[in-house]
């Protein structure tokens, strides 16, 4: 029995889930969706209305499923791309160490989530009880890839948004919005 990986999935699915929450609804403290969007505007990732509601959703129902352990590949793929989108639009310029804002608390989710898919989400999951679960290398490579590719065509999207009212009133957002305990002040999520 995979218990394990029962608890990788229920942990990091169900904290990915309350992260969602808090952007879509405001939920464990989270900013909600005027708040979110209000970040979004100051990270450039217009239209911020939409790319708030994206990210929420693709956290919330992601994390779902990865706690489920059903599509993991695709739970881990959806999740890989927010937090690359997080990685490149708010900590990259940090450098690695999260105690200066960085991004190695993205990069260990990222990790985990590929590890769940080559390994598989065990025996007490979805897939397994489905007869739907996909594993190996070339599930974590290609789930790892599809969530990089995707932050990279959603920044691209993002940049051809609309342009910003007032970058101030949207850095104001960001600056003002309550912060997580891994110091992403975008709820660790892009």
């Amino acid at each position: 029995m995979s218990v394990g990986r029962l608890g990788v999935r229920l942990l990091v699915g169900g904290l990915f889930v309350g992260h969602g929450t808090q952007k879509l609804f405001g939920w464990f403290g989270g900013p909600g969706r005027a708040g979110t969007e209000g970040m979004m505007e100051a990270l450039e990732m217009r239209p911020a209305k939409v790319h708030a509601a994206l990210a929420g959703a693709t956290e919330t129902a992601g994390g779902a499923l990865l706690a489920a352990g059903l599509a993991t590949p695709l739970a881990a793929s959806a999740l890989t791309g927010v937090m690359t989108t997080a990685i490149r639009k708010v900590h990259l310029a940090n450098g690695p160490w999260n105690a200066n804002g960085g991004w190695e608390y993205n990069a260990v989710l990222i990790g985990a989530v590929t590890a769940l898919v080559e390994t598989g989400p065990g025996d007490l999951s979805l897939d397994r009880a489905l007869g739907i679960e996909r594993t190996g290398p070339a599930w974590a490579l290609g789930a790892l890839a599809t969530g990089v590719a995707t932050s990279f065509l959603t920044m691209a999207v993002a940049r051809r948004g609309r342009p910003s009212v007032t970058s101030a009133a949207g850095q104001a957002a960001l600056d003002t919005a309550p912060e997580d305990t891994a110091g992403d002040p975008t709820t660790a999520g892009a």
